[in-house]
């Protein structure tokens, strides 16, 4: 299938690493120019020469923190006079969130609160600094990647600034819908990336059991039967960029694998 991306303009933020790498790597294949938003300059570096040798296309490296309003709009800045504006932009930036159950006894409010200014109020920075663009050429494509700690409970911090990522797609959907800007969010489930080790490691500690034995919990919780990838989640937001996803707009698509029991309508 063509998703009809090609010379598209595309910013995936938190680009240097997992999810927003992968979605880095299949909008460039599909021949959208990207620019890769995140902190660390070396990581970002290295995504950078990587997404270029393997699709040809104009990739940027841009050192930018989406909690910080002015570092927000400069690269913006620096993506639409290098690029002449923007068509796509992937929300992907975040701080780690390893799965751990915090309730209201471990609640610290400052990490809710930086929780919170990244991955809420950084996805609306990104969103304001990219609209322009979008209005003036009358299309656009917003996809934000969320999480389904937005559908369960254990962790407080996770599941409201996931819950608000979905609440803030569908006020952005209904506003912006008529200019051409269709926008959505993505829930994946535990993904495999590079934290991923990390990650299966810290639910074993807390479990008492192996390794293997966490992943083989996890893994039976999910419908295909094992964990999704990081380039299973990139293919599915690559067509939400792409022109043929229009009649989706506002809603919340889950990428996990499938969450087994529960319906959702």
């Amino acid at each position: 299938m063509d998703l009809e991306l090609a010379g598209k303009r595309a910013v995936v933020t938190g680009g240097s690493r997992g999810i927003g790498l992968a979605v880095a790597r299949a909008l460039a294949a599909a021949g959208c120019d990207v620019a890769l938003l995140a902190r660390d300059a070396v990581a970002l570096a290295a995504a950078r020469e990587r997404v270029a040798a393997e699709s040809g296309r104009r990739v940027l490296a841009i050192s930018a923190d989406t909690g910080n309003d002015e570092s927000v709009r400069a690269a913006i800045a620096a993506v639409t006079d290098a690029f002449g504006g923007v068509d796509i932009l992937v929300n992907a930036a975040a701080r780690p969130n390893t799965g751990a159950v915090v309730g209201i006894d471990g609640f610290d409010p400052a990490e809710f609160n930086e929780q919170v200014n990244v991955k809420v109020l950084g996805y609306l920075r990104c969103v304001q600094a990219v609209v322009p663009s979008m209005r003036a050429s009358g299309w656009g494509r917003i996809i934000n990647i969320s999480g389904l700690a937005a559908r369960s409970t254990g962790a407080i911090t996770g599941t409201v600034r996931n819950v608000a990522v979905s609440a803030l797609t569908k006020n952005l959907a209904d506003e912006l819908g008529r200019d051409g800007i269709n926008v959505t969010v993505v829930h994946p489930g535990v993904t495999v990336t590079e934290k991923t080790p990390e990650i299966l490691a810290l639910r074993a500690e807390r479990a008492g059991v192996p390794v293997a034995e966490a992943e083989r919990r996890i893994a039976a919780s999910v419908s295909i039967g094992r964990l999704v990838t990081a380039e299973e989640v990139a293919a599915v937001v690559a067509f939400l960029s792409s022109p043929k996803s229009v009649a989706i707009n506002g809603d919340a698509i889950t990428v996990g694998g499938g969450a087994t029991g529960p319906i959702h309508y």
